[in-house]
């Protein structure tokens, strides 16, 4: 058998300017990978980089030469484990840049075999949980004008963006604007430790859910002392990249919170789902903002989680990919038995 790959980098314009804590995208830089094998058919990939965790589309461009010589050099898309060796004996970094290749691969041999992911898997798909929809920082009155117009478009679990001085102000807008909303905070790593343990207090009052990495990732003693201090369950997302990292957070949180594009491949997506259960942690799947080229992957992990925050694909003003259907929150596969990972091309 012999494989031919190819990849392309797309920017996609954000429907709206999108800030966190971090800073504010107004487009999302990915990169999508073809692997085609000799009957001409072909799985899909997506790497959607975070400059927090070292990458760029110039990286992993940089790197994809590489990666995709190795998945040609093996030449089975059956043979995953190997492969996603391969990748990491060649690019030891670079996680997201590996994932959009190993979804690729998973996506074609999962087609090989006329089956969905998630059968080869042995999951159903209507055991996922619903995704929250996300609302960035902005002014006041913009934060509750989106929450509200979330909840009209039928999202009612949403996740509000904090760490600013106004975290207070921006949380009650929302609750305002959605009452019955299910609420969720994520400070992207802005708080103090005792900062995020007062504003627990408050948050547990406006009847939030649970709070996202809090503190910074580099204070591990301070996520410990806000875990054990807060009147709050807290997620450890950038705490927690790769299943190595779960038990050394295992005593410092309540869920863990990967994300494809952290972990690196659907292999170790998973090894890290199995580490955080055996360490007595709930999960969550989170994601960048990114095409249905790698939602679609993700959404296919999803009934084996406890929360999921996959709505990257909504945030883009128009995806050249679909797969998944995220409309009211809920995770449905464009078709439950569509083999594969579920994306392809929106104009097909």
């Amino acid at each position: 058998m012999s494989l031919e790959t190819e990849f392309e980098r797309v920017s996609l314009p954000l429907e709206n300017p999108f800030t966190i804590s971090r800073g504010t995208q107004t487009d999302a830089e990915n990169v999508i990978v073809r692997v085609t094998d000799d009957a001409g058919m072909t799985g899909i990939g997506g790497a959607a980089p975070s400059a927090h965790y070292g990458e760029t589309a110039d990286t992993v461009a940089a790197v994809m030469p590489d990666l995709l010589d190795a998945v040609e050099r093996v030449g089975d898309p059956h043979a995953i484990g190997e492969i996603e060796a391969e990748l990491r004996a060649v690019v030891n970094g670079n996680p997201a840049a590996r994932c959009a290749v190993s979804i690729a691969v998973h996506d074609l041999a999962a087609k090989r075999l006329g089956v969905p992911l998630h059968r080869l898997w042995g999951l159903d798909p209507s055991d996922a949980p619903k995704t929250s929809f996300t609302v960035g920082l902005d002014d006041t009155d913009r934060v509750r004008e989106k929450a509200a117009d979330a909840v009209a478009a039928g999202y009612d679990v949403l996740k509000i963006k904090l760490g600013t001085d106004r975290d207070r102000e921006l949380i009650d807008a929302v609750r305002d604007a959605a009452p019955d909303a299910r609420l969720r905070v994520d400070a992207n790593e802005a708080w103090t430790p005792k900062e995020a343990v007062a504003k627990s207090a408050w948050l547990a009052e406006r009847d939030v859910e649970f709070v996202e990495q809090p503190v910074s990732a580099d204070d591990p003693e301070g996520l410990r002392y806000v875990y054990e201090r807060s009147e709050l369950p807290v997620a450890a997302d950038e705490s927690c990249v790769t299943a190595a990292d779960v038990p050394a957070i295992a005593d410092r949180c309540d869920i863990a919170n990967l994300k494809l594009m952290k972990t690196g491949s659907l292999s170790e997506a998973r090894r890290l789902i199995a580490a955080a259960r055996a360490h007595g942690l709930e999960v969550m799947c989170g994601c960048m903002i990114e095409s249905n080229a790698s939602i679609a992957a993700a959404a296919q992990l999803a009934p084996l989680l406890d929360y999921a925050d996959l709505d990257g694909s909504l945030l883009l003003a128009e995806d050249p990919y679909e797969g998944v259907d995220l409309a009211d929150g809920e995770i449905r596969l464009a078709e439950q038995d569509r083999a594969g990972t579920g994306a392809r091309p929106s104009s097909e």
